[in-house]
């Protein structure tokens, strides 16, 4: 799997994220990130709706399964998740507005 090299920590979300938009550099694992954040999105608005927790408990299962079948198959590299949680979520949700605002190629 080919990443580029990450420094032991970043000190802000700020010097994360070209770090986080490297790693996302297929076309296709961008794709199936947006289209898995909107899912999230869509859950958690069925939660609000019927208040069913079981929307809550399919919210992490759709968005990381989502990014990680886009990182093990077609960016082939090991998800930022891992090392950083909290910042890859924000990443994630940056790139999602990002590309929903047209700041971003889809």
């Amino acid at each position: 799997m080919s990443s580029q090299p990450a420094p032991e920590r970043y000190a802000s979300f700020q010097a994360f994220y070209p770090y986080y938009i490297h790693e996302h550099s297929n076309r296709t694992c961008r794709r199936i990130h947006v289209v898995g954040t909107t899912v999230v999105l869509a859950a958690f608005v069925g939660f609000l709706f019927t208040m069913n927790p079981w929307w809550l408990l399919a919210m992490p299962v759709v968005g990381y399964g989502a990014a990680w079948i886009g990182h093990f198959f077609f960016e082939k590299n090991r998800p930022a998740t891992f090392r950083y949680p909290l910042w890859s979520l924000m990443g994630d949700w940056r790139m999602w507005f990002e590309t929903l605002s047209g700041q971003r190629k889809f």
